[in-house]
C-alpha cells in the first residue's frame, strides 16, 4: 500500500482554517470567552529552508507572513486566529521540506496554546488529530477527530480525518461510512482521494484509478493539492504495470514543480521497474536533495541490493535506520517501518517484534498483518504467517505485493493450487 497520510494535509490546508464555519467557531469563542486564559507569546521559529527551496519565489512571503503573525500574537495574546495561520504555514512548510520532527512538535505547542485559550475550537482540535495522524499516533487521532465532529458535525473535512484514522485502525467499514458522509457533504479533491484509496483497498483499481482522476480534475492546476493527487494517480498506474501513463503522470507534476520531490520518487520507481537502476539512483538523489524523506533513501538502498551492491545497501538501510530514530523522538511511530526495513535486512527477530508492537495497537489492519506474514514467512514460521496473511487479505485487496507474498505462504503450507491462484491475481492486476 503507498504512503497516503500527507492527504490529510491536502485537506486540511485548502480548507479548514476559513471553511466556511466562521460563524460556529465565532459562536464556540462567545460561549467559552469567559473561560479563556492567556496562553504563552512564545511561537516556534520557521525552520530554515536548504538548497533549491530556499530559492523558492514564496519563502520570502512566507517569513514575512510569520512575522506579521507574530507581532500580531505578541499585541492580542488571547486572539487565537493568528496563531492557527502559523499552525497552516507550519503544516504547509513540512509537507514542502519533509521536516517533519521540527514542524510537528512545533505545530503541537501552537495548538496546544490555542486550546488552552479555547478548548472547544473546532479547527485546533482538527487540526491536532491530524497531526496525530501522521505521527502515526491513530487511535488518539481518531479521539481527536470524534471530539472535533461534536463541535461541528457538518464540516466535511473533520470527516477526511476520520476515514483516515479508521483505515490505518483497521475500521474498513467505518472508514467507507466517513467517507461517503464528506463526499455527501462537499465533493472535492480530498473526498474523491479518500474514495480512490478505499476502492484501492477492496481491490477495485479501475474505480480507484477513475476517483483519482475525478480527485486531479477537482484541483487547481498546478497546486500542490492538485500535484500530490496526480502522484498518486500515478502511482496506482504504476501497481498495475501501466507505466508509460505512470510516467507521463510524474512528468506532467514536474513541468509544474521541478523540485516535486514524490514526483522525482515515481519516476525512479518506473525506471526501477524498466531495471534502468542508474537512471532510478539519479532521480531519488534529486528528490533527497529537496527533502529529508526516508523512503527516499530506503528506495536507494533497495536499488543497491538489486545491483549486487551489498555493502551500499547495508550502508542506506543503516542510514534510513538513524532517520527512522530521529522521528520516533519527535513522536512518530515508526514500529511498521522498521518492521519491513528489518525484513529486508533478514534481520527477522527485529522484523517480528516490530511487527508484534505494531500489530497490538492496530490488529485489523491490513498493512500490519502483511508485513507480519512477510516476516514470519521469511523466518520459516509458516503457521504464524498464515494466520497474518488471512487478516491482510480480508478486504479482497489485489496489491500485487500481498498476492504475491500470500502465493507464497500457500504454497508452503501445501496448498499449490491456491498459492497458483493467487499469483494469477496478482499478474492480473498488473494489466
Amino acid at each position: 500500500m503507498k504512503t497516503y497520510l500527507s492527504m490529510i494535509f491536502v485537506a486540511l490546508l485548502v480548507a479548514v482554517s476559513g471553511c466556511g464555519e466562521k460563524k460556529h467557531s465565532d459562536e464556540v469563542a462567545e460561549k467559552g470567552a469567559e473561560s479563556k486564559t492567556t496562553a504563552s507569546t512564545e511561537i516556534p521559529a520557521l525552520y530554515e529552508r536548504q538548497g533549491e527551496l530556499a530559492s523558492a519565489a514564496e519563502w520570502p512571503k512566507t517569513k514575512e507572513k510569520v512575522k506579521e503573525l507574530k507581532q500580531k500574537i505578541g499585541e492580542n495574546p488571547s486572539d487565537v486566529k493568528p496563531r492557527l495561520q502559523i499552525a497552516v504555514i507550519y503544516l504547509s512548510e513540512a509537507r514542502i521540506t519533509g521536516e517533519h520532527p521540527y514542524y510537528y512538535p512545533a505545530v503541537l505547542k501552537i495548538l496546544d496554546d490555542v486550546l488552552a485559550i479555547e478548548p472547544q475550537n473546532f479547527e485546533a482540535t482538527t487540526f491536532k488529530a491530524s497531526v496525530k495522524m501522521s505521527q502515526h499516533q491513530f487511535a488518539e487521532a481518531r479521539g481527536l477527530a470524534e471530539q472535533a465532529r461534536k463541535i461541528n458535525p457538518s464540516n466535511a473535512y473533520v470527516y477526511g480525518v476520520l476515514v483516515d484514522a479508521n483505515v490505518e485502525l483497521g475500521n474498513y467499514g467505518e472508514a467507507v461510512t466517513m467517507s461517503d458522509k464528506m463526499q455527501e457533504l462537499k465533493p472535492s479533491l480530498e473526498s474523491y482521494s479518500r474514495a480512490s484509496y478505499l476502492r484501492e483497498i477492496y481491490g477495485n483499481y479501475p474505480g480507484a484509478i477513475e476517483a483519482m482522476k475525478l480527485a486531479v480534475d477537482a484541483g487547481l492546476p498546478g497546486s500542490e493539492p492538485q500535484c500530490w493527487a496526480k502522484n498518486t494517480l500515478g502511482h496506482l498506474y504504476e501497481t498495475t504495470g501501466q507505466l508509460k501513463q505512470a510516467e507521463m503522470q510524474y512528468k506532467e507534476i514536474l513541468a509544474m514543480r521541478p523540485s516535486y520531490a514524490f514526483a522525482l520518487h515515481g519516476l525512479a520507481q518506473v525506471h526501477k521497474a524498466a531495471k534502468r537502476y542508474d537512471e532510478a539512483l539519479a532521480e531519488l538523489d534529486k528528490a533527497a536533495k529537496v527533502m529529508p524523506e526516508f523512503s527516499f533513501h530506503e528506495e536507494m538502498a533497495d536499488i543497491y541490493a538489486l545491483q549486487g551492491n551489498k555493502q551500499k545497501a547495508d550502508s542506506k538501510y543503516r542510514e534510513v535506520v538513524k532517520m527512522l530514530d530521529e522521528d520516533a523522538r519527535s513522536g512518530h511511530s515508526v514500529d511498521l517501518e522498521l518492521c519491513k526495513l528489518y525484513i529486508k535486512t533478514n534481520q527477522l527477530d527485529s522484523a517480528v517484534a516490530y511487527g508484534l508492537k505494531e500489530y497490538a495497537k492496530r490488529p485489523k489492519n491490513i498493512d500490519v498483518n502483511h508485513a507480519l506474514a512477510a516476516a514470519y514467512f521469511k523466518d520459516k514460521n509458516n503457521d504464524k504467517a498464515k494466520q497474518h496473511i488471512g487478516l491482510a487479505l480480508r478486504t479482497g485487496s489485489r496489491d500485487p505485493e500481498l498476492l504475491e507474498v500470500a502465493s507464497a505462504i500457500a504454497v508452503a503450507a501445501g496448498d499449490k493450487a491456491h498459492g497458483n491462484r493467487l499469483l494469477a491475481q496478482a499478474r492480473k492486476t498488473k494489466i
